[in-house]
């Protein structure tokens, strides 16, 4: 007799924008200044250690790897590293512009190869109803257009990565300035703290969101453009409601 496998649960927005963005955001600014001479140190284990929990526990809980996920605990303890080993400004600004424009190389190599980012993030039997889609694509023999489809879907996803890469580098030279060597290393501690708090929290509201809707748009028009290489409407494309 054999199982069915589990359907792997969809993930919380509102758990992820909590235990990723606001919690550490106020433990950064708030906890360190309560907690005495070592609270700055404190603060920033603890601010580190949320996301990289929940991270490991919505691996757990749901069943299936998430690269996006495993890169940004790696980018947690890249930033833990830098705060703990006392470096900061120009350190902390390249290593924000580096992860998005890592991602971004990634996906626009992608493009050029046989399974382009956008076919593994959208084209699979959870989303949407790739059976009929690629029966009908090969009865109109419209292969080449549906190649030609994925691939500028996945460079302009892998352009708004390149735009967030420079966006996160704007925005950190601004929020990472230089902190004074004559205060004490407590006091250092806690303005790094909170720019690494400003990064976050502003990070989100001024490049996440609107990269998000960036991707919302690509991913519609992508849809948009398969319905008018099928024939068939966005119902029919489309398993998930």
């Amino acid at each position: 007799m054999t199982s069915t496998p589990k359907t792997a649960k969809p993930e919380n927005p509102l758990l992820n924008l909590a235990f990723n963005i606001i919690l550490p955001v106020i433990i950064l600014q708030q906890l360190g200044k309560r907690l005495g001479e070592h609270g700055p140190v404190i603060a920033l284990g603890v601010a580190l250690a949320i996301p990289l929990a929940y991270g490991i526990w919505d691996y757990l809980s749901r069943g299936h790897k998430n690269y996006i996920s495993l890169l940004g605990m790696v980018n947690v303890g890249i930033t833990g590293g830098f705060a703990l080993f006392k470096l900061e400004g120009l350190w902390f600004a390249v290593k924000e512009a580096a992860f998005p424009a890592i991602l971004g190389v990634g996906v626009a190599a992608s493009g050029f190869s046989r399974r382009p980012f956008i076919q593994m993030m959208i084209c699979n039997d959870q989303v949407l109803h790739m059976e009929q889609i690629l029966a009908a694509i090969s009865t109109k023999g419209r292969q080449s257009d549906f190649a030609q489809l994925c691939k500028r879907s996945t460079l302009w996803l892998a352009g708004s990565f390149g735009l967030s890469s420079a966006m996160n580098l704007a925005l950190a030279l601004l929020i990472f300035t230089p902190i004074s060597l004559e205060l004490p290393d407590a006091e250092r501690a806690q303005i790094l703290n909170e720019q690494i708090a400003r990064m976050t929290g502003w990070g989100y509201v001024a490049i996440a969101l609107p990269l998000m809707v960036f991707t919302g748009v690509v991913i519609y028009f992508f849809l948009k453009r398969l319905s008018e290489i099928t024939e068939m409407n966005l119902d029919a494309l489309m398993r998930a409601k």
